[in-house]
């Protein structure tokens, strides 16, 4: 078998015998071993009858994997299997494919790809697209959020609700998809394999457009319809099993394990699950936590399995920097977001409308919030079907619309174009600082680079022009269009700008050709 750098190969093994309860009662696994030395071991994943396949990308873009398999029962068909894997270069445009799976940076507060470039996370969030849409569905999505800059998406990766009933049809009113048959009594032993391989097919459209799935286990929080979640209540070693599955079947592409949501952060499921994906991660991918409204944001600060804290900041409008400040004082170091703001027409057309998703987005990052940026949008988390669809919690809807015309709220225009403006720059482990300027808000990588939002625009004085990069450009983050470059001098105190709206003033020498070129009509100074 021939596969590009970070590419998922998939291998097929075959029981020789039938096994009872295989998702519960058998392991396996298979280390894979380069030309180099390096050996990295990958689980299994039980996939309906006789049926386990181990998922591997390689990390280097040559050479030979030579790879064997293991098991907890003497099956031939699982156990002593083995064989080679040959690499070469990745290809294409996707990112993931010729920079390597997301990791954190050397300093924790940011996301870095494998060989080190720079990566800002812009998620939306459709929390019940895996057992709601169709793969038709998810093609729109996909199209329209990866075309207007995200890059990553909040997912449960099961419905959440105990009590929540409907039809087995994601075209029918109330309908979803099952991803466990006793997830209703609070367990998780009962896998549905057909639900996973439909979600491995919407996971496949969304990272053909260059979009994560965040992937959360099962709901510690409100959940769908707010009916008893199961995620409390799941014995942990069942939601540790759980996550190592999420590993097996979705860890050899690009992810993001979300193992903990919309809760205190402390609930023991938390930290059986995060255990479990950082020992049978082997790519290093980032694993962490969101929070309900009224947490500390801090739980497990300082297990060796956390990556991230993403607080949450409700859905009552307003805006609330400080939390995200107030998490990134937190020690150890851990990178940190607003993992939910108030989603966009949350019970009023007006509520946290349009340049306010903007203001918010540029606000949690200039606050220390430099893992990335969340988005979300009434009708659309809950995958709403239509118009008139029964059974969503009337607080959380927007009226009169369904996740389609969801697709088209202003905010997220604004949200998605912090990718393109942020595009190609040295953020890795970028800081809060308001001593370079006197501004509320900005950014520094000392002598590297220096992000001012203004609110308003303006002029903006420069106090401190210690490793400040001379070279700049003022870009409109409604548009994402440069309207302005220029080289500053020793002497420049000023940096001439316009009140006519928010402006993003970007102090680097090192523009990249996708994002630093100034079109022709731009005026430098």
């Amino acid at each position: 078998m021939t596969v590009g750098a970070w590419q998922e190969a998939e291998i097929t093994l075959t029981a020789e015998t039938g096994i009872a309860d295989p998702y519960t009662a058998v392991d396996v696994w298979a280390d894979f071993t380069h030309d180099d030395g390096t050996v990295l071991r990958r689980p299994a994943f039980h996939d309906g009858g006789r049926t386990w396949r181990i998922r591997f990308a390689s990390p280097r873009d040559h050479g030979t994997w030579h790879w064997t398999t293991s098991a907890s029962v003497p099956d031939g068909g699982l156990r002593d299997v083995s064989g080679t894997l040959t690499v070469t270069p990745g290809t294409g445009s996707n990112p993931f494919h010729r920079h390597g799976f997301w990791r954190m940076s050397p300093g924790g507060r940011s996301l870095v790809h494998a060989d080190g470039t720079p990566a800002i996370l812009v998620g939306d969030t459709a929390w019940a697209l895996p057992w709601r849409a169709t793969e038709d569905d998810v093609r729109a999505y996909a199209a329209d959020r990866g075309g207007k800059g995200f890059n990553a998406v909040l997912l449960m990766s099961v419905q959440p609700d105990m009590r929540a009933v409907g039809p087995r049809d994601r075209r029918a009113d109330e309908g979803f998809g099952v991803g466990f048959e006793d997830l209703p009594t609070g367990h998780i032993n009962e896998l549905n394999p057909d639900y996973f391989q439909h979600l491995d097919r919407l996971v496949d459209i969304l990272t053909g457009h260059g979009i994560v799935p965040v992937l959360q286990p099962v709901f510690q929080g409100f959940g769908w319809k707010g009916l008893d979640v199961a995620g409390t209540v799941v014995p942990p070693a069942e939601y540790a099993r759980y996550c190592r599955y999420l590993v097996a079947r979705y860890g050899a592409r690009p992810v993001v394990y979300l193992v903990g949501a919309d809760g205190s952060g402390r609930e023991p499921q938390i930290a059986a699950g995060g255990a479990e994906v950082h020992t049978w991660d082997c790519y290093g991918q980032p694993t962490g936590i969101h929070y309900r409204p009224h947490a500390d944001n801090r739980a497990w600060q300082d297990a060796p399995w956390l990556d991230f804290q993403w607080c949450q900041t409700g859905h009552t409008g307003s805006h609330a920097a400080e939390r995200v400040a107030d998490m990134w004082r937190n020690l150890p170091v851990r990178a940190v977001a607003n993992g939910e703001p108030s989603y966009e027409r949350t019970g009023r057309p007006d509520l946290a409308a349009g340049w306010w998703q903007g203001h918010e987005a540029w606000s949690n990052l200039c606050a220390g919030g430099t893992m990335g940026v969340v988005y979300g949008a009434a009708n659309l988390w809950q995958w709403k079907l239509h118009p008139d669809e029964p059974g969503h919690a009337p607080y959380f809807l927007s009226a009169g619309g369904d996740w389609r015309t969801a697709l088209a709220y202003e905010g997220s225009t604004y949200v998605g174009l912090l990718s393109t403006v942020l595009d190609g720059l040295p953020t890795t482990d970028m800081s809060p600082d308001w001593q370079t300027c006197i501004n509320p808000r900005g950014l520094t990588v000392p002598g590297r680079l220096h992000i001012a939002y203004q609110e308003s625009g303006g002029p903006l004085q420069i106090m401190n022009d210690d490793g400040l990069p001379m070279t700049y450009r003022i870009v409109d983050p409604k548009t994402g269009r440069t309207v302005r470059t220029g080289t500053r001098t020793p002497d420049t105190r000023i940096i001439d700008g316009d009140g006519s709206g928010p402006r993003v003033v970007i102090f680097c020498d090192v523009f990249s050709d996708e994002t630093g070129a100034a079109s022709p009509d731009d005026e430098a100074v």
